[in-house]
C-alpha cells in the first residue's frame, strides 16, 4: 500500500516538473461527486414548447346593405301648369290660393290637430259618385298643394284600378304598381314606388290590370300594404284616387281602411240623389268631405271650377268651407 502512494506522489512530483497543473488531481472528490450526480440523477428534458391555441376566427362583419332607392322620374311642370294644374315655383294664382284653404282641415285631420282626433287621418281617398267629375283633377291638386309644404311628405296612389288617369296626366309611362304588390308578395314597395322631381311628392302607379281587383283591394294583403305605406315615415300623407262610387265596389272596400273620404261632385251636373247614394256606401269613415266642382264662380265672370266642402264627425255636425278658382281641366 506504501509503495502505490509512493509512486503516485513521484508521479505528481514530476507532473509538476513538467509543468502540468496537478490541483485537479490532488483533491479529486469533487470531480467524482459531480460525477455521482450526474448519474444519480438522470437528465430532465426541457419541457416541450408551449402550444398556444389558435386564435377563433373572427366574426365577418356584416357590410351594410343599402335601402332600396326608388325611381325617379321627371314630370313635366311646365305642361301640368298649363293644363290649370296647381305646381311648385309657378306664379301665384287663384286655384293654388283654392287649394291651401281645402288642404288645410285634412291636413289638421292627418296630423291630430283637428277637432278630434281621427284614426288613420293621413290616409285620404278622392273619389266622385260617377266618373267625370273631377276626382283626379282634385286628387293631383291636392297632392301638389300639400307636397309644397315644409313639414309633409306626400304619396299619391293611383288606386282607380279599372280606369288609371294619373300616370296619363303626368306624361308618364304605365308600369307596374299596386295590383302587383298585391299579387307578389317577393316585390318591394321600392321596387314599383316612382320619385319625383317635386321634393316630397312620390308616386305608386295602379299596376297591372287584374279581373279580381276587388278581391285584391279586399285582402289582407292590402291591409298590410297600407299599414307599411303610413308607417314607413310618421309625416306622410297618403292620398288614393279611387274609382268612382256607383260603378264599382273597389272604392267602397278602399274606403274602409281610410281616414278621410273626399268626394268630387260635378255642379249643375251630378244627381242629388247619386251623391247620397255614394255617401251611405262610405259610412264606415269617419271623416266624409263634399266637394263641390265647376260651380258658377259668384262675382267671377269666368265659369270655373267653385270648391265647397263639408265634413261631420260620426253622426255630429258638420263644418262648410267654400272657395273658388279659375277654369281648368276635369279628370
Amino acid at each position: 500500500m506504501s509503495s502505490l502512494i509512493e509512486k503516485a506522489a513521484l508521479r505528481l512530483e514530476q507532473l509538476r516538473q513538467a509543468g502540468v497543473d496537478t490541483a485537479a488531481l490532488e483533491n479529486p472528490k469533487p470531480l467524482a461527486q459531480a460525477a455521482a450526480a450526474q448519474v444519480a440523477s438522470p437528465a430532465v428534458a426541457a419541457p416541450p414548447p408551449a402550444v398556444t391555441a389558435p386564435e377563433p376566427a373572427s366574426a365577418p362583419v356584416p357590410v351594410p346593405v343599402p335601402e332600396p332607392v326608388s325611381k325617379l322620374v321627371n314630370i313635366d311642370l311646365a305642361a301640368l301648369t298649363t293644363a290649370g294644374y296647381v305646381t311648385p315655383n309657378a306664379p301665384r294664382s287663384a286655384i293654388a290660393d283654392q287649394y291651401r284653404v281645402i288642404k288645410r282641415p285634412l291636413l289638421a285631420n292627418a296630423t291630430g290637430k283637428g277637432a278630434s282626433v281621427v284614426p288613420h287621418g293621413n290616409r285620404i281617398m278622392i273619389t266622385s259618385a260617377m266618373p267625370g267629375e273631377g276626382k283626379s283633377f282634385t286628387a293631383i291638386n291636392l297632392a301638389m298643394s300639400m307636397a309644397m309644404e315644409l313639414d309633409y311628405r306626400v304619396l299619391l296612389v293611383d288606386a282607380d284600378v279599372a280606369r288609371p288617369s294619373l300616370m296619363k296626366s303626368f306624361g308618364l309611362p304605365a308600369g307596374p304598381g299596386l295590383l302587383d304588390l298585391l299579387l307578389d308578395d317577393k316585390m318591394e314597395m321600392s321596387d314599383v314606388l316612382l320619385r319625383t322631381n317635386v321634393d316630397k311628392l312620390s308616386l305608386l302607379p295602379s299596376g297591372t290590370p287584374h279581373p279580381r281587383a276587388t278581391e285584391l283591394l279586399a285582402s289582407d294583403a292590402m291591409t298590410g300594404l297600407i299599414e307599411e305605406m303610413g308607417q314607413r315615415y310618421p309625416d306622410r300623407i297618403i292620398i288614393f284616387d279611387s274609382p268612382p262610387l256607383l260603378l264599382t265596389t273597389e272604392a267602397r272596400v278602399l274606403a274602409t281602411h281610410m281616414g278621410q273620404v273626399v268626394v268630387v261632385v260635378q255642379a249643375e251636373k251630378t244627381l242629388q240623389s247619386q251623391v247620397r247614394h255614394a255617401m251611405t256606401t262610405i259610412e264606415s269613415c269617419p271623416i266624409k268631405l263634399v266637394l263641390l266642382n265647376q260651380a258658377r264662380g259668384g262675382d267671377q265672370e269666368a265659369y270655373g271650377y267653385g270648391y265647397g266642402y263639408g265634413y261631420g264627425y260620426g253622426q255630429g255636425g258638420s263644418q262648410e268651407s267654400g272657395a273658388s278658382a279659375p277654369a281648368g281641366t276635369a279628370a
